[in-house]
């Protein structure tokens, strides 16, 4: 993995983190870690398009 995979991912988590507790039970964090992982995927190669 490159470095901007990797702090653009761990951006996303940190952000994520900062929710959890709020989120829910168990299954409510791991389906919205779904659903934000997916969207991260989709967006990152939009976003290096941007950065070059």
């Amino acid at each position: 993995m490159d470095p901007m995979t990797l702090v653009y991912y761990a951006a996303i988590c940190g952000l994520l983190s900062l929710a959890g507790p709020r989120l829910g039970g168990r299954w409510a964090r791991f389906g919205v870690g779904v659903l934000v992982g997916l969207g991260a995927a989709a967006a990152l190669p939009a976003i290096r398009a941007v950065l070059g």
